[in-house]
């Protein structure tokens, strides 16, 4: 007998924010002005368990590979992660909530190749002396998880979103506002398009460091999920010129978030 489940998990809200502080924190990437490209490769490494209403945890393992590059108002960004998902085959990774048939309580454990996102990003001039900064970006997710093993829905997803930051003294205060378009398909019904905010600040503490904290909210991904509301606390540590590091976590208030979910990401830049 199958029966109908509801996926439930969301990473994609905490790897946009590591690619946000490096938005927010990066003073290169806003006074890039040359024709000079500015390049990055990045290596994060992801893991969340949660029950998410459910009987039994749901185990993600998530390992994204990026590659960026920069020339004066203009940047693109490709991911390419690998996944492993352990549990009982309910929880579908960057949806947030969806439905698909799966055969009674028994554990799965699929791995593979992800979905891969391109991003394209045009960074406007400063509004203002004391730095108002509009950013524009265009997310596409590319079908490549294998859909029969749970890792993706095999359709491409379309997310436009507006980036807004403005510094007061030391800190800097940031919003996103998004929307994202989903691929339909029978095989996860219930997929529907749906807006997200994050609302946060940052600022330098110490030589190397850079800490803050937003505020995360999402519109159900499905018409069988919550929404989503989780507090992120992040930091972002410099190595050297070339390398810096990124580490965070997430607090969420709805089923719709896991129990425990933590995100760490190197950096290299030329």
């Amino acid at each position: 007998m199958k029966l109908l489940r509801i996926i439930q998990f969301f990473p994609d809200s905490l790897l946009r924010v590591v690619l946000l502080s490096f938005l927010v924190l990066s003073e290169p990437v806003f006074s890039q002005t040359n024709s000079n490209i500015k390049q990055t490769v990045s290596l994060a490494s992801y893991f969340s368990s949660g029950d998410y209403g459910g009987d039994r945890d749901t185990d993600i393992y998530y390992f994204p590979v990026s590659y960026s590059a920069n020339k004066g108002k203009w940047g693109a960004q490709l991911t390419v992660p690998h996944l492993r998902v352990e549990g009982v085959g309910n929880v579908l990774v960057n949806i947030g909530g969806g439905n698909r048939a799966v055969s009674g309580d028994q554990l799965e454990r699929n791995s593979g190749i992800g979905d891969s996102t391109l991003a394209v990003t045009y960074q406007m001039d400063s509004f203002t002396e004391t730095g108002l900064f509009i950013d524009f970006r265009l997310d596409i997710k590319i079908p490549t998880a294998e859909r029969n093993r749970g890792l993706g829905t095999g359709e491409a997803d379309y997310s436009t979103q507006v980036d807004i930051s403005q510094s007061y003294g030391n800190s800097v205060i940031f919003g996103t506002f998004g929307y994202t378009f989903r691929g339909k398909t029978d095989f996860y019904a219930g997929l529907t398009d749906s807006a997200y905010v994050q609302l946060g600040i940052a600022r330098p503490f110490a030589s190397r460091w850079n800490v803050g904290i937003f505020y995360d909210f999402r519109e159900p991904a499905s018409t069988f999920s919550p929404e989503i509301h989780e507090l992120v606390p992040y930091f972002n540590y410099r190595l050297s010129d070339s390398w810096s590091f990124t580490g965070l976590t997430a607090f969420g208030f709805t089923q719709a978030s896991a129990s425990v979910a933590v995100l760490g990401q190197v950096s290299y830049s030329w």
